[in-house]
Parts: C-alpha cells; structure tokens; sequence
C-alpha cells in the first residue's frame, strides 16, 4: 500500500519549524503518535481557558493564558512534522488534526466570554467565527481543490489577536486597577470584535478562492 500523503498543509515559517525539530526527533525515537500530539493541544487549551476564565479574578493568569496559547499553536504544527517525519500520515490523522483544532478554538473563546473581562457573546460570536472560517477552509479539500489557508484571520493570527488584547488588559489592569472601557466596550471586547471581522473577510477570501477553482 502506498504510503499516504495529506494533500494539504498549513503553510508554516522555518523559523518556527526550527522549534520543533527536537521534539520531532524525540517524538519518533520514542514512538509518540502524532494523533496523541494532536489531542495533547486540547489539553494545553483547557488550561489556557480555565486560565481566562479566572483572570477576572486573577489577572496575572492572563500571563499562563497567553502562553499556553502559543503551546497549543506549537503542538498544532508539531503534529503534522511528527507524522512526516514518522511516516504514519493517514485519513485518520486528518480528523485527528482537524477536530482538536476547533475544539481547542471553541475552548479558549469560551473561557475568555466568562472571564469577566468581556462581554460573553463575543467571546461565543468569536468561537462561532473560528469554527466556521475553518469549515470554509475545508470546503476545498471536500471538493477536491485544497484546503484553502487564505485570508487575514487565519488560526495563528486569532490567537495573536487575542494574545495581544490579553496583554493590553494586564497591563491596564496593573496600572489603573480597572478593566477600563472605551467606548463602551472593554479591551477584550475590542479583540473579540476585531477577530469576528477578519473571520468575516477571511470566509470570503476562502469562498472567493474555492469558487473561481471550481469555475
């Protein structure tokens, strides 16, 4: 049987692959699945949203938030090069590469909306945002003309976006003791609003893209 070959990958920078050949190398000397690596970034998840959750009590655990969001990121990319690099790659690994993915989204949203630092409907609009901008991504794959990566709001760029806000509100929280608003909404308010408008054009960057291929 052939070996399997996904078709699409997430393009990702070498300067950040650079990071994970270690781990990459030990992952496959010790015969760590991808899939396993896979699920592991749900946990990191959890713990960055629980993180959120409490930060309205606790602000300082937006520093924890912050970094386990880039911890799910970095297992989100090391994944896909342990199943290369492994040669495990299989159908099954695309869903296992996929559905952590939007649950590990839905997570992080979830837990800022109930920090007590935004309003939670956009914390939920913005999980809602996520999860469909990647079902778009995947209409090209299901329709045989690659998952398409397109668009300004892409996952490592919602977690910027909402890693940047988190750090603004620390450091508000730290100089005046208040979660101050402006215009009427809260800094994470503002990060939520910015994320659910670059979904919006990333969805249509991608249906854009997939249409013209499908003629």
């Amino acid at each position: 049987m052939p070996e399997y070959s996904p078709s699409s990958r997430r393009p990702i920078a070498e300067i950040f692959r650079r990071t994970a050949h270690l781990a990459v190398e030990f992952c496959v000397a010790a015969r760590i699945h991808p899939n396993t690596v896979s699920l592991s970034s749900i946990g990191a998840s959890a713990i960055a949203a629980i993180c959120f959750w409490q930060s309205g009590r606790w602000p300082w655990l937006l520093i924890p938030a912050v970094l386990f969001c880039y911890v799910r990121l970095w297992l989100n990319m090391l994944d896909g090069m342990v199943a290369l690099a492994a040669g495990v790659a299989s159908k099954q690994g695309e869903i296992y590469n996929e559905l952590p993915d939007r649950i590990s989204d839905v997570l992080i949203f979830v837990g800022v909306a109930h920090s007590g630092l935004a309003s939670p409907w956009g914390g939920y609009w913005a999980a809602l945002m996520a999860v469909l901008t990647a079902y778009v991504g995947m209409f090209g794959q299901a329709l045989s003309v690659g998952r398409q990566f397109g668009g300004l709001m892409t996952k490592p760029w919602r977690m910027v976006t909402l890693n940047v806000g988190a750090w603004a509100t620390l450091w508000l929280l730290m100089r005046r003791g208040t979660n101050s608003t402006f215009a009427g909404l809260t800094l994470l308010d503002w990060t939520h609003i910015i994320v659910i408008i670059g979904c919006v054009q990333t969805i249509a960057v991608r249906l854009r893209s997939i249409m013209r291929q499908l003629g």
